[in-house]
This record gives structure tokens, sequence and C-alpha cells, in this order.
């Protein structure tokens, strides 16, 4: 296995091929893997901490963040779910539709 270090220093030679000028390192690739493309994407923080390898899921919600569109996207799909006409909840006094 290569040691972290090592690791960093193709980061930077890939950084500099690429004309990346912000510092890129293991610990930054695992954050924009688990922000961006995880749980951007929908994957839950479970499936994204298991994917890590974190020991508690503690570990992963102080690694990844809730991202203000994923939110969005969460009410959009919770608001389209209460529209269906299947999902007609019958009121105290009144009956389901």
């Amino acid at each position: 296995m290569k040691s972290n270090q090592k690791l960093n220093a193709y980061l930077k030679e890939f950084a500099d091929i690429c004309a990346i000028t912000k510092p890129m390192t293991m610990h930054i690739a695992r954050h924009t893997f688990a922000t961006t493309v995880l749980l951007s994407n929908g994957v839950s923080m479970e499936a994204t901490s298991k994917m890590l390898g974190h020991s508690s899921i503690k570990t992963t919600q102080i690694y990844g963040k809730i991202l203000e569109t994923r939110v969005g996207a969460e009410m959009e799909m919770l608001s389209a779910k209460l529209a269906k006409p299947s999902n007609e909840v019958a009121l105290p006094g009144k009956e389901a539709k």
C-alpha cells in the first residue's frame, strides 16, 4: 500500500498536469468524493460512512456536510409524494378520498 505522502505527491502531479491551482490531498479528495459525488447525488449518510470505512457514522457526519441543494431536492420529493392521491390520509371526522 502506498503511503499518504506518496498519494499526495501523485495528486499534486495530476493537479500540475491539469493546471489545477487548488491544493490536492487525499483528505481533500475523500471529502470531495463524500460531499460532491455521494451525498449530493442522494447516497445516504449510512452508505457514505461505509464507503469511507468509518467505524462510526458520527465521523461521517462531521466529514460530510448537508448541502442546501440536497435539502431542496428532498423537500421537492416530499412534496411530490404528498401530492399523490394514493397518499391521501383520512382526517379525524372525514373519510379519505
